[in-house]
């Protein structure tokens, strides 16, 4: 059975987009023969009020609405092709840099952590790789076993796509996989 054909999303500007079209249009000067068309005003917008007894709930702060996923090590991104995962999870994509956080203190690797994602962030780099260690106790190290909270912090989770371990037999290693910087 064939799709539905999706009518066009009709767009219009906001009202400070149309402000600043026509200040823009009013310093051009229109070629030889031709006419500057000043968008149309808008059409003041329909006052509802709603009846007494309804009770309007304030709308929600905008920062939960993009609140990103919680990131999960071993987990397929929403947003990742599958190609560039598998090459990821199964190791094949090499970590450009790499962070060992042996011998350190949970306060002092959480640290060395945010200054090093940042820096790889700002630089556009794409793979990198954390060693956290397996730890001496049955579910690893105290780094091992905070580093997916660190990595879900909300300063450190915007800059993170993806994480996985690149061998199976080797969970005190964690490559992450840094979002793009998208130019605006």
């Amino acid at each position: 059975m064939p799709r539905p054909i999706k009518p066009a999303r009709v767009r219009t500007l906001s009202e400070p987009d149309r402000s600043a079209w026509a200040d823009y249009v009013r310093q051009v000067k229109a070629f030889e023969g031709r006419d500057l068309k000043l968008p149309d005003p808008p059409a003041p917008a329909p006052v509802i009020q709603a009846p007494a007894h309804v009770v309007q709930k304030p709308p929600a702060p905008a920062s939960k609405s993009h609140r990103p996923v919680t990131l999960v090590t071993g987990l397929h991104p929403a947003g990742l092709d599958k190609s560039t995962w598998n090459r990821f999870s199964g190791g094949k994509l090499p970590a450009t840099r790499t962070l060992d956080l042996h011998g350190k203190t949970a306060d002092a690797a959480f640290h060395a952590l945010q200054r090093f994602l940042l820096s790889a962030h700002a630089e556009q780099v794409r793979c990198v790789e954390i060693i956290t260690g397996r730890g001496s106790g049955e579910h690893g190290g105290v780094i091992r076993r905070e580093l997916p909270h660190w990595l879900n912090a909300p300063a450190l989770r915007p800059l993170v796509l993806a994480a996985s371990h690149p061998h199976a037999l080797n969970p005190g290693s964690t490559r992450l996989l840094l979002r793009r910087i998208r130019s605006p």
